[in-house]
């Protein structure tokens, strides 16, 4: 029997808010409305602050205070305009915005804010959130979850697919023989960070920056050299490794390079750490999802590096953008009828588990 979930995701970009409503049994999650509701950017700033400086323990209260209602409101206008019946929704699966996510530390954590108590109380729906926390209790790195997701959506395409999820950051997803994925590097973050810098914008267009530049291959070489490139699975990453700071510490000996080769540089680095790990896979297709699949100079890149067979998930039914909002809808979906999650053989965790938390 098919039930109704919406999904809630922000990513690490935090350029919107990503809402599905998924219709979804054991064997199909089926898309039957999404939107993506603006960020607020002083709330964005709020957040970048916390997550580059000193911090108190109020701010972060007050910030998973201010988000529970911020994604209680986005919901509830989903709602409404959608013509969605509450009562028809079992519950909302809420990722929340990653503050900090630590998963190699001797007491790991991945915090993400976004209070669900606030957001039950204000839309009457049961609320299912804190997804990482038991993989990381159990060993794992709690990250990346798209991999589970994209085992359900794409095995049955008759060939050794990897799927790539650029958002942020970017991971992915190997679904032959097992299950196999992990976080390749930063996606979107460096490039988004770059443009607003140099150009007020929040994005680059279809990488017509990184386009009208050229990357430059010492800079490339330095970036690349970073430890994390080299470390094997399972690995998984974040904002709070690849941001300005990291980049800021490569700078200083190519300060003269211009901003549109640095942009096309940032681009460069995105499509090879991936590419390097799609080739040294057996993939023969490569399903592209997320903010990044948007990106024609990119997608261009991907196809010119891996030289194998290069999709977004669009072609295949699955919107891009909507496509790890409805992995966390699915994810919920599990959890309320207290199913195990595919995904120690992903994170490294001693096994699988049954991930989240019910509120309300």
């Amino acid at each position: 029997m098919s039930e109704l979930y919406i999904g809630v995701m922000t990513g690490t970009s935090m350029d919107g808010i990503d809402l599905v409503l998924c219709e979804i049994n054991e064997s199909s999650c089926k898309l039957l409305h999404s939107h993506e509701y603006p960020f607020p950017k002083e709330l964005k700033d709020e957040i970048l602050t916390c997550i580059s400086g000193v911090v108190t323990l109020k701010k972060v209260g007050t910030l998973n205070s201010k988000l529970g209602y911020l994604f209680a409101r986005a919901i509830n206008r989903f709602i409404l305009e959608k013509r969605i019946n509450t009562t028809d929704i079992t519950a909302i699966g809420l990722h929340g915005q990653t503050l900090w996510h630590e998963p190699n530390a001797t007491f790991s954590f991945s915090m993400q804010l976004g209070c669900p108590n606030v957001v039950s109380a204000k839309t009457g729906i049961s609320v299912v959130a804190d997804f990482r926390s038991m993989d990381i209790a159990n060993g794992g790195q709690g990250a990346p979850f798209a991999p589970a997701f994209h085992e359900f959506a794409f095995t049955s395409l008759g060939k050794k697919t990897a799927v790539i999820n650029i958002g942020g950051m970017a991971n992915i997803s190997l679904l032959y023989d097992e299950l196999k994925g992990w976080d390749t590097g930063p996606g979107n973050v460096l490039l988004d960070m770059w443009i607003q810098k140099c150009k007020k914008q929040n994005y680059d267009r279809d990488g017509e920056f990184a386009r009208s530049g050229k990357a430059d291959e010492d800079l490339l070489d330095s970036l690349l050299s970073d430890a994390y490139f080299k470390k094997t699975p399972p690995k998984s990453t974040g904002r709070e490794y690849f941001n300005e700071s990291w980049f800021a510490s490569h700078l200083p000996i190519f300060n003269t390079i211009k901003d549109e080769n640095i942009q096309a540089t940032f681009l460069e680095l995105t499509a090879r750490s991936i590419a390097n790990d799609v080739k040294r896979s057996e993939a023969e297709l490569l399903i592209v999802c997320g903010g990044g699949a948007k990106n024609g100079f990119l997608m261009q890149r991907l196809s010119e590096l891996c030289k194998i067979e290069v999709l977004t998930s669009d072609a295949l039914g699955f919107s891009a953008d909507a496509l790890e909002s409805m992995a966390f809808a699915w994810l919920a979906y599990k959890r309320i009828h207290r199913e195990e999650v595919n995904l120690s053989s992903v994170t490294g965790a001693s096994k699988n588990s049954i991930l989240g938390g019910i509120y309300g």
